[in-house]
C-alpha cells in the first residue's frame, strides 16, 4: 500500500511532502516527493490512561467507536473488572481485546480491592500480579491508588512494586492533592505517573520529581483547563488522557479533541502531538508505531492541522476508520459476571436520626474530589432521616452486590433531584450498587431494577422507569457500542429531566463510593473520610 500527503513527523519535529509504502504491518519506506494528495498523515492517538470498562463497553466495541477519531491505542487499566472477578476479568480484558485491530496495552491492577473498607468481588495477591506482569500483553503496573500503603511502606504494596520494578515494567500513579515531600516519597517509590492533579501547582510539584503528568479530560473529572498551561514548561513530561468516557461521549470524540483545544491555546504542535502520540509508547513501550521507517504502520490522515478531522485511520497497515465509520467488524461477546443480590426493601433503608445535624458529601461537577458539609438532618413522623429536596440534600445509599447485606445510607448536595431516583452497578471501584433519590420508595425502585438486571443504570420517576442493562461484569455491555451509546443517551437526559444539573449524573454518582479520592465518600460498609482513611459517623454527635 502507498499513501501521499504532507506528512508530520513528530519524532523529528517537521513537515514535508511525501510518500509512505506499507508492507504487511510496517512501514518500509517513507520518500520525499513533490506531488502529493492534500492531506496531513500523523502519528495515531493514544489515550494515555483509560479504564474500558468505564465506556460500559467490551474492549471489542470500544475499539470500533474509538478508531472514528483517530485513536489506534490506549493504555487502559483494568482495575474494574478486577474489583468484580480478579484475574479472570483482566484476563477478559486482554482476550476480548484481541477480537479485533486495535492496540490495548492493559496493566496488571494494583489496588484489588482498593481498601479494605469496601466489599469487593475480588482479590488480587502480588503472586497474582507477577502472573500477569510476565504476560507479554500487560505493560505495566496499573496505578497505585494506596498512596498511605506506599508512604508507610506496607508489605503488600512494596511487594507489587518490588515486582514490577524486577520485571522492568512502569508503574503508573494515583495520588490527588499530594504535594511536598509527601508527593516526593511516593515518587521515589517508583511512581512515574499521575492522572489525578487537579491544579497546575500540585502537577508542578510532581513533575520537578520526575514524574509524568497525564492531562485528564474524561466524562466525570475534567482538568484540561486547569493544566494546559503546563505545555509552556514541560511539554516532554505530558501525556493525555480520558481515565473514564462514557458512551455518549466517546461518540462524539476522544483524544482528537484534546489536541484541537490545546491548540486553540496556542500551544506548539510539535509539543501537542508529542503528548497525544509519541510520548506514551516511549514511557510505556508499547508495540505502536509513529511514523518512522520499519515502524508499525499506526496512522491516521486528517483534513488540516487546524480542524484535525480524522478521514483514515490505519492500524498495522489496515484501514480501520473512513470519514467517520468504523470499519472495524462486530465480534461475538461472551458474558461473565459476579452478581448476588437480593431486592432491598424501604425498611432496609430507613435511618433513624441520631441527632439534629448530618454530615453531607458535597459532589462537585467536573470533579472526582468531594466537600464535607453539615446540614439539619430531615425527618419524617418516626425520625427517620429523609431527603431534604429544597435544601437539594438527598439520600444515597450503597448496596453490597455480591453478598445479602444491609444497605449503607449517607447524604449528598448537588444532585438536585426533585423526583425520583437514579441507580448504578458501576460505583468505583468495587461496584457494589450506588443510587441517589428525592425519596425512598424511588431510591429501592432503581435499586432493584438494577438488581433484576444483574447489572446496569437505572433511572426512575413517579411515572416512568429505565433500565440499561450491563451483563458484563455489571458494568459493561456486550451490544453495539453505537446503541449502547444511544440507550445511553437517553437515559441520561431523563436523569437531567429528573432535576439534575450535573454535566454527567451517572459518572459522578459512581465516583461517589471511589474511597481513595477525599473528602468524603460511602462504601457499602459506610461514610468514609478519605482524608483521614477511617469512617465517619453519618450524624454529627
Amino acid at each position: 500500500m502507498k499513501i501521499s500527503g504532507h506528512i508530520v513527523d513528530v519524532r523529528n519535529r517537521r513537515i514535508f511532502d511525501g510518500e509512505i509504502t506499507v508492507q504487511n504491518d510496517r512501514i518500509i519506506s517513507i520518500e520525499e516527493t513533490e506531488k502529493v494528495d492534500d492531506q496531513y498523515i500523523l502519528p495515531g492517538f493514544i489515550d494515555s490512561h483509560v479504564h474500558v470498562e468505564s465506556s460500559m463497553l467490551v474492549p471489542s466495541e470500544f475499539a470500533r467507536l474509538a478508531v472514528v477519531h483517530g485513536t489506534v491505542s490506549t493504555v487502559s487499566d483494568p482495575h474494574e473488572i478486577g474489583n468484580v472477578l480478579g484475574v479472570e476479568g483482566v484476563e477478559y480484558m486482554i482476550e476480548n481485546g484481541k477480537k479485533v485491530n486495535f492496540k490495548f496495552n492493559f496493566g496488571a491492577p494494583s489496588c484489588v480491592p482498593a481498601t479494605t473498607f469496601e466489599t469487593a468481588g475480588a482479590e488480587i495477591t502480588p503472586e497474582e500480579v507477577e502472573y500477569l506482569l510476565k504476560k507479554p500483553d500487560v505493560k505495566y503496573l496499573a496505578e497505585m491508588m494506596n498512596w498511605p500503603g506506599v508512604l508507610f511502606k506496607d508489605e503488600t504494596v512494596y511487594k507489587k512494586l518490588n515486582i514490577a520494578k524486577e520485571l522492568g515494567k512502569p508503574i503508573d500513579g494515583h495520588a490527588p492533592g499530594l504535594r511536598g515531600e509527601q508527593a516526593e516519597q511516593y515518587i521515589k517509590a517508583g511512581m512515574s505517573t499521575d492522572h489525578e492533579c487537579f491544579t497546575a501547582d500540585e502537577a508542578r510539584d510532581k513533575l520537578k520529581h520526575g514524574m509524568k503528568i497525564a492531562i485528564r479530560e474524561g466524562s466525570a473529572a475534567k482538568n484540561f483547563e486547569a493544566l494546559i498551561e503546563l505545555f509552556a514548561e514541560a511539554p516532554e513530561m505530558l501525556m493525555f488522557c480520558s481515565d473514564d468516557k462514557h458512551p455518549d461521549n466517546l461518540v462524539e470524540g476522544h483524544v482528537d479533541q484534546l489536541v484541537k483545544r490545546a491548540l486553540a491555546k496556542g500551544h506548539d504542535l510539535f509539543d501537542v502531538l508529542t503528548a497525544a502520540c509519541v510520548t506514551p509508547i516511549d514511557h510505556y513501550k508499547l508495540d505502536v508505531g509513529s511514523l518512522q521507517k520499519g515502524d508499525f504502520a499506526d496512522f491516521i490522515v486528517v483534513n488540516n492541522l487546524k480542524d484535525f478531522k480524522v478521514s483514515h485511520t490505519y492500524i498495522n497497515g489496515i484501514q480501520v476508520a473512513d470519514n467517520g465509520k468504523t470499519l472495524i467488524e462486530r465480534v461475538e461477546n461472551d458474558i461473565i459476571n459476579h452478581f448476588n443480590c437480593n431486592p432491598i426493601s424501604l425498611t432496609d433503608i430507613q435511618v433513624r436520626a441520631e441527632s439534629s445535624s448530618v454530615h453531607v458529601i458535597e459532589a462537585l461537577d467536573g470533579q472526582l474530589i468531594t466537600n464535607c458539609l453539615e446540614y439539619p438532618a430531615k425527618t419524617d413522623s418516626e425520625g427517620n432521616a429523609i431527603s431534604d429536596i429544597e435544601n437539594d440534600v438527598l439520600k444515597m445509599v450503597v448496596v453490597n452486590r455480591y453478598n445479602p447485606a444491609p444497605p449503607a445510607i449517607a447524604f449528598i448536595k448537588n444532585f438536585n433531584l426533585k423526583e425520583g431516583a437514579i441507580a448504578s452497578s458501576v460505583g468505583h471501584d468495587s461496584h457494589n450498587i450506588i443510587a441517589v433519590g428525592a425519596d425512598d420508595e424511588s431510591i429501592v425502585k432503581a435499586v432493584n431494577l438494577v438488581i433484576e438486571a444483574s447489572g446496569g443504570v437505572s433511572a426512575v420517576s413517579p411515572t416512568s422507569e429505565m433500565v440499561l442493562p450491563l451483563p458484563v461484569a455489571g458494568i459493561m455491555s456486550a451490544e453495539n457500542g453505537y446503541e449502547v451509546a444511544k440507550k445511553y443517551t437517553l437515559i441520561d437526559k431523563m436523569s437531567k429531566s429528573l432535576g439534575s444539573t450535573l454535566n454527567s449524573p451517572f459518572m459522578t454518582l459512581s465516583f461517589m463510593a471511589l474511597l481513595v479520592i477525599p473528602k468524603l465518600k460511602l462504601s457499602d460498609l459506610g461514610l468514609f473520610d478519605g482524608e483521614k482513611f477511617e469512617f465517619k459517623s453519618l450524624f454529627k454527635k
